[in-house]
């Protein structure tokens, strides 16, 4: 079985007028998706929602300077990253299947690269 991240992106205007009851709907639809891909024979390993993008700050590496902090994402976009979720899965393809089902304007899969001693270098 394979990693793969699907980074949840969408408009954070909804943010701005959700109802206490809106919100739990979401959370429903987040954990119905959780049960998919249990149902489906693969894995949520992890994931988390996160604050806006309002509350994000950036550390930008400089040659030959001090890294820079500044306020904010790193880029502007209409829409932000809301979530994530690490899914375990046979292959790409069940990946992309399960990323259907997902409860999130946009989901970007990508899969997670092996990094431990016995890793080979990205092809």
């Amino acid at each position: 079985m394979a990693q793969y991240m699907f980074l949840l992106f969408d408009s954070e205007d909804w943010y701005d007028n959700v109802t206490p009851e809106e919100w739990q709907q979401a959370m429903k639809l987040h954990g119905a998706f959780m049960e998919a891909v249990e149902k489906a024979g693969a894995r949520v390993l992890g994931g988390e929602a996160l604050e806006r993008s309002s509350t994000a700050s950036t550390v930008r590496q400089r040659e030959g300077a001090e890294p820079l902090v500044t306020d904010g994402p790193f880029i502007e976009t209409k829409e932000a990253l809301g979530g994530f979720y690490v899914v375990e899965a046979r292959d790409l393809d069940q990946a992309l299947e399960l990323a259907k089902l997902c409860p999130a304007g946009n989901v970007e899969v990508r899969p997670v690269m092996p990094t431990g001693a016995d890793a080979e270098p990205p092809a």
